[in-house]
């Protein structure tokens, strides 16, 4: 989903798989876009929305962040464990799970490993000539700053904890997104909003959570000089 290029419009910045209503623009994302999908969706959640930037525009980046390997790899790590990232197994398959199925302790086997493939450079991509992606035509494997690398431990924690539980009396869903994971937590409200997190009953996920958006604030904090110094935003 996009919308207008400023913050004022970045509550409708998100990765769904099913359409709504509203003013917005969809685009599909394949492997061949990922990465520049990733990007867009950091870029304009990776700085908080004030009353001092509420009208900032975001502007067509300079061509500085395509080699800058990092920047985009850690772009990928925000936006899979950002609240924005509204991928739900719900409304078809789940390509979004950025983990093995042993590194959280998965009860039975993911209908896709897409993603973890991705980051280990062994997709094959509708490109030989992108500068983004390797010259054989494959993703490239992907290197994760110490920041990025704490958000992906963070989130594995609360995959993991998700699968620990105990689903004798209640249905499991091996393929669940974090998205789907924090709805289990979370619950919802009467109007269907998901809840937030100080409203799960259980301790231990609030824990785990807030750990996770922690570790997204502090690798928001590593992106935000990259932002203004390719031109997503001027200062």
């Amino acid at each position: 989903m996009a919308d207008a290029p400023d913050f004022q419009q970045n509550n409708h910045i998100a990765i769904i798989d099913i359409k709504g209503n509203a003013h917005i623009i969809y685009q599909s994302i394949v492997s061949k876009n990922l990465i520049q999908a990733a990007i867009y969706l950091a870029v304009r959640h990776a700085i908080e929305a004030t009353w001092i930037n509420d009208r900032d525009q975001f502007y067509a980046p300079n061509l500085l962040w395509e080699e800058d390997k990092e920047f985009q790899s850690d772009c990928l790590a925000f936006t899979l464990f950002h609240g924005q990232n509204k991928i739900s197994s719900q409304n078809g398959t789940n390509h979004f799970i950025p983990f093995t199925e042993s590194e959280v302790g998965a009860k039975s086997a993911f209908e896709s490993d897409f993603m973890t493939r991705f980051m280990r450079g062994k997709v094959k991509l509708d490109t030989s000539s992108d500068s983004l992606f390797g010259s054989e035509g494959m993703s490239e494997k992907l290197e994760f700053s110490p920041e990025a690398k704490a958000v992906f431990e963070a989130g594995r924690e609360v995959f993991a904890y998700y699968h620990a539980q105990d689903f004798s009396t209640k249905p499991y869903n091996v393929n669940a997104s974090l998205y789907d994971i924090k709805e289990f937590f979370q619950g919802r409200n009467a109007k269907g909003v998901m809840n937030p997190p100080n409203k799960a009953e259980d301790s231990h996920y609030k824990v785990l959570i807030a750990t996770l958006t922690e570790s997204l604030n502090t690798l928001a904090k590593k992106l935000e000089p990259k932002i203004y110094e390719y031109g997503f935003l001027r200062e």
